[in-house]
C-alpha cells in the first residue's frame, strides 16, 4: 500500500513538473534571447559571459520560484491584479524591444576595455538581462497562475512546492546552458547573421510586449464590462 501511495505521489510530482516546464519554457524561449544577450554583452570575454549566465540563472530561478510560491500573496497584499502586472510589465518589454529595434552603433563606437565591459555587463545581470529579457511580465504572469493551484492536502501542497522548485531549476538550467555557449553561436553565425537575428529578436520582443499589454487591457476592460 505504501508503495502504491509513493508511486502515486511520484507520478503527481512528475506531472506537476512537466506542466510547469511545458507552460514556461516556450514563453521564456532561451534561444530567442541569445542575440539580445550578445548585444548587451559586447566586448565581454567568455569568462564574463559564463559568470553572467550563472547570475542570470540564479536570478531567474528566484523570480520564477517566488512568483509561483508568493506571487498571488504579493498581488493581494498590494491589491493588484495579474492584468495590471501584464500592462505594466508589457510596457517595459515594449520599451526594451523598441530600443533594440532602433539601436544603431555610432561611428565612434569602439570595442570597450574588457574590464570595463565586464563591469558594465555584470551591472546588467539583473536588469535588463534577467528582467525583462529572460523573465518578462508574461512569464511572471504564467508562473503566478501556475502557483495559484494549491494542493488539497499537506502532501499535495508539498508536491506543488517541490514541483515549483524542480520546474524553476529546469528553466534556469536551460538559460544557463544557452547563455553559457552564446559566444560560440555568435562565432558560427557571424556579425551579419547576428545583426539580422538581433533585429528579428527585437521585433519579436516588441510584439510580445504589445501582446502582453493587450491581454492585460482586455482583462481590465472585462472587469468593468466594457468587453
Amino acid at each position: 500500500m505504501l508503495d502504491g501511495v509513493f508511486t502515486s505521489d511520484l507520478l503527481q510530482l512528475l506531472h506537476a513538473v512537466l506542466l510547469i516546464v511545458g507552460a514556461l519554457l516556450p514563453v521564456v524561449n532561451p534561444p530567442g534571447n541569445v542575440p539580445i544577450f550578445l548585444n548587451l554583452t559586447q566586448g565581454c570575454d567568455e569568462a564574463t559571459r559564463r559568470d553572467l549566465a550563472r547570475h542570470i540563472a540564479i536570478y531567474s530561478f528566484a523570480l520564477l520560484l517566488g512568483s509561483m510560491l508568493l506571487g498571488t500573496l504579493v498581488l493581494r497584499l498590494f491589491d493588484l491584479s495579474v492584468a495590471a502586472l501584464q500592462v505594466a510589465g508589457g510596457a517595459v518589454v515594449c520599451a526594451l524591444g523598441w530600443n533594440l529595434l532602433h539601436y544603431e552603433p555610432s561611428a565612434g563606437d569602439t570595442v570597450p576595455d574588457p574590464q570595463i565591459a565586464r563591469q558594465v555587463a555584470l551591472g546588467r545581470s539583473f536588469y535588463p538581462l534577467t528582467l525583462p529579457v529572460s523573465i518578462d511580465a508574461g512569464v511572471i504572469a504564467v508562473a503566478i497562475t501556475l502557483g495559484a493551484h494549491h494542493g488539497q492536502t499537506v502532501a499535495g501542497e508539498a508536491i506543488q512546492i517541490l514541483a515549483a522548485l524542480l520546474g524553476s531549476a529546469a528553466i534556469a538550467a536551460s538559460l544557463l546552458l544557452v547563455y553559457r555557449y552564446a559566444g560560440r553561436v555568435s562565432g558560427w553565425i557571424g556579425n551579419k547573421g547576428m545583426e539580422v537575428m538581433l533585429r528579428l529578436s527585437a521585433l519579436l520582443v516588441l510584439s510580445i510586449g504589445v501582446q502582453i499589454v493587450w491581454n492585460g487591457l482586455k482583462s481590465l476592460l472585462a472587469e468593468i464590462h466594457i468587453v
